[in-house]
């Protein structure tokens, strides 16, 4: 720490801070632009200027840039004084000189980091009055409008995307004074991470073209906080809704998470909750015929249907996209015997294998801040921009730990963004990816393998022998070998090397190569003690890992489930099991079943068959808790209330089952974190282990504090301070204000009424502070900046060290089969939900196979040809694509092919036929 003095005041910051960062951390109201916490500093707006006196004699200093200056012990500055002010104020002034007026109509109203800054540089007055700039606007895609007059010039949009993202198709064009900022020529921004650029961009450049479809000011948006449902990574976000529609999703801050930005699926795919493909009514099956029932009318055919074909083998069929709550409340109804998870029989086996791998001492789980810090990354059968783009990002990242030791050699501030790549150039840290097809980031990579599943685990497994020569070796070819040993080298000199691998493969054995990898690392880096190796495993759903710490040994697969003779009804919680297994089989399991009830969101073909099914709420419409893929329990909240009289949350729903089941039916009252659920006769164990959720998440409030939870006696609003009433939402129906919902789930309220301040972060989706409207308010809510928010980044780590065996797989014989078909995710088309987003359904890629000449040659098919892809009864058909670099043997899929999940290396020999069509 050093000692610095500011107007008169001194102050105790971080050494190697520049003062810009120093000033904001003390929470002082420095102006800028350009600077940004996760960019660096690269000092092209001049508006964050303050004088500097070389010592005490020294009366008049001189005016530096507050992000270029490193602070160092003893220093005095001023922030405020008259001829600095001055300065700021005429640097706003010539920025400004270009910038329309026209603040009233602009998308960023209200939420403007130009408003905030011109403001406090006390430009108040435009003295302008020449003719203005003006530049043509591009089509930039569905997902983003181009507002370029708007433009100051900071260069965020462009370090961003291009520096920090891996862009491509974002530039900074300039002739003498006019510079443009876009593409050489119209279409989509091609990057999965350009919704940032509404974030980012401090003015309204760049503007979220779904929420100008039909426009609301941002203080009449309501909004809580809330966890992506996208992928497996839990990134905290911002859903915002007003007249009963979600309207926009921003980032929420999170400090081990997510950080400043997100992906565009999660922040575009929310239409579905909008959609009016969703169910919205009960439907109870009448003679084979579904009609439209009431709620009440449902439950009570529930009640019929199930009673009628007997109680004791009543099945719950859980989902690895509902909450915590909705598995637990589903399983301690039906009991465990009678309890299916939903998923495939290998996929069930790979996650429990993760979840014990992950409860080893020689595993460091690591969040994707930690990544970020990994100067050697290998990545198992992972594409991560597909599977978790997030993750991607911080991979990205990792790889410039290199620059960053080259800088500090060269005696350079990391924050000097700008020097520190021109210094490294192309110089990366390790990345190795071995892949099934190839990856958004094989470019940056230092060594790739493409290869089939089977290969990847073995490749896998030789470099753990190679690191630690005691393990059994593996049967792989000379080259495969050498790759294998070169790895291995640039691991073990590594300081921090990362490991990551996950489920896409549906390969056990690439998830066990992993663990084999950071266990040999942890043994290699030791001098007899634990250094546990920074791991992470991508899973499929955002609460796979949650729904897998619920299995026990009696918990069946869908595979068990299906084979099981004598069941007798099944509750579905939104799940498509036609998805996960061969519909023949599926379909005699829902025809001998006496009861199907389906509590769905969308249409499936489970539904259809279903005998009652009840509307699921969304994300936004119930709270609960996601356990995230490094077991991290996290807290998302009902964003607005339904009117829907069908649509209640989903654990309502399932209590309102049980109650019906022994002729206690009442509506559900909301209970306090699902621990006072009224008791019935035959479900008391349910009310019992309720009770007990604090034995399961170690602390409950730790994850998010209690529906009493309240500061100064009042809840914490989900509307902001400014918000405009709810009259004029009714006005053509009834000038009278509709009364507004009371919350009695959470420490939220439904109007703007309640504590302005001092939120807990769990709490907190509005980042607002006196002064800062735009979202650059987050400075005000971190303990430092871009560090923990202030109280600690909401959730509760729930895995601890318990298995203390050492990781010593036996690499499996190395099979081979005749063609080997792998499902390969897609970001915009590969999950039901975010397919209705219009915006991303033009993002979405061509649906193609994939597979090398030599393997189409075996088959007589040729690029552009219509292949047919048959599993059991499953079949599709898909024009091929000829990519010479994917493995021989491999044919590779979307995800989203109806057929089943675990197509892998596991699949046998000629199980999956490929026949030549015409190609249309």
């Amino acid at each position: 720490m050093v000692t610095i003095e500011i107007d008169g005041e001194k102050y105790e910051v971080e050494e190697g801070k520049n003062l810009l960062d120093a000033c904001l951390g003390l929470g002082l109201d420095l102006p800028y632009f350009c600077w940004h916490p996760a960019m660096g500093s690269v000092g092209s707006c001049r508006q964050c200027a303050v004088r500097v006196y070389a010592d005490e004699k020294d009366e008049r200093g001189r005016i530096l840039m507050g992000c270029m200056t490193p602070v160092a012990d003893g220093m005095r500055l001023s922030m405020e004084e008259k001829t600095v002010s001055a300065f700021r104020d005429k640097c706003i002034e010539v920025t400004m000189a270009n910038h329309p007026h026209d603040c009233p109509v602009c998308e960023e109203g209200g939420e403007c980091h130009l408003q905030d800054v011109t403001i406090m540089s006390d430009h108040t007055t435009r003295r302008y009055r020449g003719q203005k700039k003006t530049y043509e606007n591009q089509y930039l895609g569905p997902c983003i409008g181009h507002e370029m007059n708007r433009c100051i010039t900071c260069y965020r949009c462009v370090r961003f995307y291009n520096d920090y993202a891996g862009g491509k198709d974002l530039a900074a064009m300039a002739s003498r004074e006019n510079t443009y900022f876009g593409r050489h020529e119209d279409g989509v921004l091609e990057s999965v991470f350009s919704g940032n650029l509404v974030e980012v961009c401090p003015t309204g450049v760049f503007t979220d073209k779904t929420l100008a479809r039909s426009y609301n000011r941002k203080w009449d948006l309501q909004t809580a906080p809330s966890i992506c449902h996208g992928c497996s990574l839990g990134c905290n976000i911002a859903p915002a809704e007003r007249a009963g529609q979600i309207k926009r999703i921003t980032n929420r801050y999170h400090g081990e998470i997510n950080g400043y930005f997100i992906c565009d699926k999660g922040r575009f795919a929310y239409d579905h909750v909008n959609s009016n493909k969703r169910i919205r009514e009960c439907s109870v099956s009448i003679n084979g015929q579904a009609q439209t029932a009431s709620y009440s009318a449902a439950i009570e055919a529930v009640q019929v249907g199930i009673t009628g074909a007997g109680l004791d083998k009543l099945v719950g069929i859980g989902s690895e996209n509902a909450s915590v709550e909705e598995n637990i409340l589903l399983k301690e109804m039906v009991g465990s015997q009678n309890f299916c998870s939903g998923m495939t029989a290998a996929r069930q086996n790979i996650l429990r294998e993760i979840l014990n791998v992950y409860q080893n001492p020689a595993i460091d789980i690591a969040s994707m801040k930690a990544m970020e810090a990994c100067d050697a990354v290998i990545v198992l059968g992972e594409d991560l921009l597909n599977s978790a783009p997030r993750m991607a990002l911080s991979v990205r990242q990792a790889t410039r730990n290199r620059s960053y030791e080259m800088a500090k050699d060269a005696r350079i501030p990391l924050w000097q963004d700008e020097s520190v790549r021109i210094l490294a150039q192309e110089t990366r840290s390790p990345l190795i990816i071995a892949s099934v097809a190839g990856t958004d980031l094989d470019e940056i990579a230092c060594d790739t393998l493409l290869a089939s599943p089977e290969d990847i685990a073995s490749f896998g497994f030789a470099v753990a022998q190679a690191i630690d020569p005691s393990l059994a070796s593996v049967n792989i070819n000379a080259e495969m070998a050498s790759l294998a040993q070169s790895v291995a080298g640039k691991l073990i000199a590594a300081k921090n090397p990362l490991v990551i691998s996950g489920c896409s493969l549906n390969s056990l054995s690439v998830v066990q190569a992993a663990a084999q990898i950071s266990a040999a690392l942890s043994r290699k880096r030791s001098n007899g003690s634990v250094v546990a190796t920074k791991t992470s495993f991508v899973l499929p759903a955002s609460n796979s890992l949650g729904l897998a710490m619920l299995l026990d040994e009696n918990s069946m697969s869908i595979d068990d489930l299906l084979a099981r003779e004598g069941t007798s009804s099944a509750i579905v919680l939104q799940n498509d099991i036609f998805k996960h297994a061969d519909s023949s089989a599926v379909k005699a399991f829902l025809k001998n079943s006496g009861s199907v009830i389906a509590i769905s969101q969308l249409a499936n073909a489970t539904s259809e068959k279903a005998h009652v099914v009840i509307p699921a709420s969304s994300f936004v419409e119930t709270e609960g808790t996601l356990v995230n893929n490094e077991g991290r329990a996290q807290r998302f909240f009902e964003v607005f209330s339904s009117d829907n009289p069908s649509m209640k949350d989903n654990w309502k729903t399932l209590v309102n089952i049980a109650r019906a089941l022994v002729n206690e039916f009442t509506e559900a009252k909301a209970p306090e974190n699902l621990k006072a659920i009224a008791k019935v006769h035959c479900f008391d164990d349910l009310v019992a282990y309720i009770e007990n959720l604090k034995g399961f998440f170690g602390d409950w409030n730790s994850v998010a504090p209690a529906a009493t939870f309240r500061i100064a006696g009042m809840k914490m609003p989900r509307q902001p301070h400014r918000y405009s009433g709810r009259t004029s939402l009714q006005a053509n129906i009834k000038v009278s204000e509709k009364k507004a919902p009371v919350d009695d789930d959470s420490a939220l309220g439904f109007t703007m009424e309640g504590a302005p301040i001092n939120r807990p972060a769990a709490l907190n989706a509005l980042t607002w502070s006196p002064g800062w409207n735009s979202n650059e308010a987050i400075n005000k809510f971190q303990d430092e900046i871009a560090g923990p928010l202030r109280g600690g980044d909401p959730g509760l780590k729930l895995l601890t060290t318990k298995n203390s065996d050492a990781i010593n797989y036996v690499p499996p014989d190395t099979r081979k089969s005749e063609l080997i078909a792998v499902s390969q995710s897609r970001i915009f088309d590969d999950c039901e939900l975010s397919v209705l987003s219009s915006a991303l359904a033009q993002r979405a890629e061509m649906r193609v196979a994939m597979m090398n000449q030599t393997t189409a040659d075996l088959y007589s098919l040729s690029d552009g040809d219509l292949v047919s892809i048959a599993v059991g009864e499953s079949k599709a058909s898909l024009p091929l694509v000829i990519d010479r670099l994917m493995p021989t043997g491999v044919v590779t899929i979307p995800d989203d092919v109806q057929t089943r999940k675990d197509l892998s290396a596991a699949l046998l020999p000629n199980a999956c036929s490929v026949s030549r069509g015409s190609n249309g």
